[in-house]
Formats: structure tokens, sequence, C-alpha cells
């Protein structure tokens, strides 16, 4: 209503003119067919398979930063929770952990005002990275050894829909495309002896709203989110509807997708819009479950022959023209990983036969003369 009241105050003629334009409005809306079940099956595919990289995101983020009772709980958002120690098997926040690089998590809100990340100075030889990534699983920012040097410095990171003016002390700002986001940030270990030291550079690394670090006036804080919380039962299916419709109003829509997401209106997605499957026509609910089975086959018989990370992580721009097949791929395989100008991730799940690596067998890996993996910091092999 507030759309069709601000057009209709701009016209100059009579009051019944304006209504009657709105009802024909409504009524060519209206009287637009609905979708088959043909329709629905490919649309659900292809919404589910652009839903599932955030959806997998979210469950990460929502244990993390919003479920007291998780046992990776970083506290909420806009602050860091460090790990020095070594992984183990009950550390299931990521599906690829290493034991070389022990990880800092942080989510933020930056909404209300950015935030500043403040990095300290890091000797040589030891290695650190801050991996921004948006709801989209996206990497869109980066500081750290390769990205900004070793010297200590001052990071804006800012939402979407951000405008003011940045303090001298920044050295970079960094805009992401969605309302929240996360960091896996990285700080080289050199074994158990290296702990202490590792602790001391992790205490350096700073979250601080852009009011506080400036020393102006905070603003009015953004509106509380009531967060669906993660049920994999529930997501199943059809299921992941009420979550993708839960997770886009932070997640505005680029240029380049509003034609898609005009089609995904069509089987009822759309940002914060409720969701009733049991509404559904029966043969269209049954068209979108199999566009989501068809989906989720397509995507786990692509992540069975994937070899490399080289293609499945970075930014929008960087994915390519198959962003969100690859952004998926990345999500199943080891969400979260690094753009390849970062780190190259290389993965082995079957063996010369075809068949999953078998544990009870035994695997040479040899590497011929001269051929070690290239590193200008470190390689390592972990296995899972």
């Amino acid at each position: 209503m507030n759309k069709y009241s601000a057009a209709a105050s701009s016209y100059v003629v009579g009051p019944l003119v304006v209504a009657a334009a709105l009802l024909a409005t409504a009524c060519s809306m209206s009287a637009s067919p609905p979708v088959t079940a043909p329709e629905a099956r490919a649309i659900a595919k292809e919404a589910w398979l652009y839903a599932y990289a955030p959806i997998e995101s979210y469950k990460t983020m929502y244990n993390q930063a919003v479920n007291e009772d998780f046992p990776g709980y970083v506290g909420g958002f806009n602050r860091f929770r460090h790990y020095a120690r070594m992984s183990a098997p009950a550390d299931t926040d990521i599906v690829t952990p290493n034991n070389d690089t022990p990880y800092s998590w942080a989510w933020l809100d930056p909404r209300a005002e950015p935030i500043v990340l403040s990095v300290p100075a890091v000797p040589a030889p030891r290695y650190y990275v801050n991996q921004w990534f948006d709801m989209y699983t996206h990497n869109f920012a980066y500081t750290g050894v390769r990205a900004t040097g070793r010297e200590a410095g001052n990071y804006l990171i800012a939402g979407p829909g951000w405008k003011g003016g940045v303090p001298k002390d920044i050295a970079k700002v960094f805009r992401a495309e969605t309302d929240f986001v996360g960091t896996l940030t990285r700080t080289q270990l050199d074994g158990a002896d290296d702990i202490a030291a590792i602790q001391a550079v992790q205490a350096q690394y700073k979250l601080t709203p852009l009011s506080q670090f400036a020393g102006t006036p905070a603003p009015k804080p953004a509106e509380a989110v009531d967060w669906p919380p993660p049920d994999d039962q529930k997501m199943a299916g059809i299921g992941f509807i009420p979550y993708l419709n839960a997770l886009l109003p932070f997640m505005p829509t680029v240029a380049s997708e509003k034609e898609m997401m005009a089609r995904f209106a069509q089987i009822g997605i759309g940002p914060g819009k409720p969701f009733d499957a049991s509404k559904l026509d029966p043969a269209v609910r049954a068209g979108i479950e199999e566009g989501v089975a068809e989906a989720e086959k397509e995507l786990k018989d692509k992540a069975l022959v994937s070899t490399s990370s080289k293609e499945l992580f970075g930014s929008r721009q960087e994915l390519g023209k198959d962003y969100i097949m690859q952004r998926d791929l990345g999500a199943m395989l080891g969400i979260y990983g690094n753009t390849k100008t970062e780190a190259v991730y290389g993965a082995w799940q079957t063996g010369p036969d075809g068949k999953p690596l078998d544990g009870t067998k035994r695997w040479v890996l040899r590497f011929p003369a001269g051929q070690l993996p290239p590193a200008s910091l470190f390689w390592s092999i972990t296995m899972y």
C-alpha cells in the first residue's frame, strides 16, 4: 500500500482515476495463470540450489551467534571467539578443519553501523588471514599476510545500506552484499609449544562499532531478529522455502537476480513471506518436492567427483557464471573455504575404481620428484 500511496500522491488527476488505475493493475496481477506442476518442479530445483549454501551457512551462524546452548557459541554478534588448540573429531563447526591454523570465529551485525576490525603487527614467519564471507558464503574481503601485509591496521566492514563518513585511521572499507557477515580467521600454529604465542596474537584481533571507534554518538540499535531454529527435518524437501524466506530480508536482491526472484515467487518464495505447504495444489506440491529431490541428487553427484577447491570459493564475480552451483559444492565439501588466491585445497573421496576410499585398505599418496605442492608458506595433509 505504501508503494501505491506514494505513486498516487504524484498524480494531479482526481482520486477516482487513480483508484481505477490501481484496480486495473490489481486485476491484471490476479489474472496471471497459476504455476503448473512441471513449472513448479523446474523452479523448485533452481530455488533449492540457490538456497543451499545460504541455508547451510545459516545453520552455522545460528548456532554460533544465536544458540547459547551450542558448545561452539561465540557469545553473540560482533565479537570473536578464539580457539588455540588442536582440532579433534568432536569439532563439528566446520566440515574440514585442520591443525595448522586454529580458528577465530565471529559474526557481525552491521545493520545499525559498520564494525571496525583492528589487527596487530604479525612478524614473519607466522601466517594469519581474516577471511570474511556474506550470507551467500561469498568471500568478499580479506585482510592478513597475503592481502594487506604484516603491519597493524584498521578496516571498516559495512553492510549494503550504509552511507557515512570514514575515519582517517581506516586503511580500507569492505562492503558486503548482505546484512550479516562472518569470519573464519586462521592463525598459524607451530605445534603444541606455540599455543601461548598464538593466543597473544589472537587476543589482538579486535571488533569495534564505528561510533565507539570514532568517538561519536551511537546510532539506534537495529531491530531484533526472531531467527527460526534450524531443524534438518523441517528443512527437508519443500521445507527449505520457509527458511529461505526468513533469510531473504537480509539478502537484498542484486540486479542480476531480479528475474530469478520473480520466478521463485511463483512457488511462494519471497522476503519474509509466510509459507504453508498444506495450502498448495497437491500436484504443484508434488512438483516442488520432485524438483528438490532432483537438485539434491545433482549436487551430490557433482560433489563426489570434485577434487579441487579452485573454483568453489570466492566472491560472486570470482565464482563466475555458474556461481550458484560452485558455492553449493563449496558449502557441501568444505564450507568457508578460502579463495584460490589465498589457499587451495585438494580432496580425494574415491579411489581409482571410483568407489569411496575405504579405511580397511592401505593407500599411498605419491608426489613425483620435484613436484611437491607449490606453497609460499606451508602445505599439509589432513585425513577425515
